[in-house]
């Protein structure tokens, strides 16, 4: 089976690529969108990525998530430094492994 392609926005720290290394994850950068904001991102992410990861909470109120091909994870952390999102790693590991096109899943 394959593993899930997963990609994290750009406002999150590279380290998390070691931490979520059990998928095939790449950064915005990366894949070549930096600089794309949310409804041009999520539109460029349709059919390359299975799972989004993100720390922006309003993005779920910004856009309609339920049509999007591809699941979203969203950070409640208190900030993005590793220090905050560390302790979260095996939440979202477990919610990148379940969630579902058109999901909009919380990490808290």
């Amino acid at each position: 089976m394959a593993r899930r392609r997963v990609i994290l926005d750009e406002c999150l720290p590279r380290p998390l690529l070691r931490d979520l290394s059990v998928f095939d994850v790449q950064t915005a950068q990366q894949a070549g969108f930096a600089g794309l904001k949310n409804g041009s991102l999520l539109a460029a992410i349709e059919g390359k990525f299975d799972a989004f990861v993100t720390i922006d909470q309003n993005l779920r109120y910004q856009q309609n998530i339920a049509t999007v091909g591809f699941g979203i994870v969203v950070l409640t952390a208190q900030s993005n430094r590793m220090v905050d999102l560390q302790p979260m790693i095996p939440q979202v590991i477990s919610a990148l492994h379940v969630v579902k096109a058109g999901e909009l899943r919380l990490v808290p």
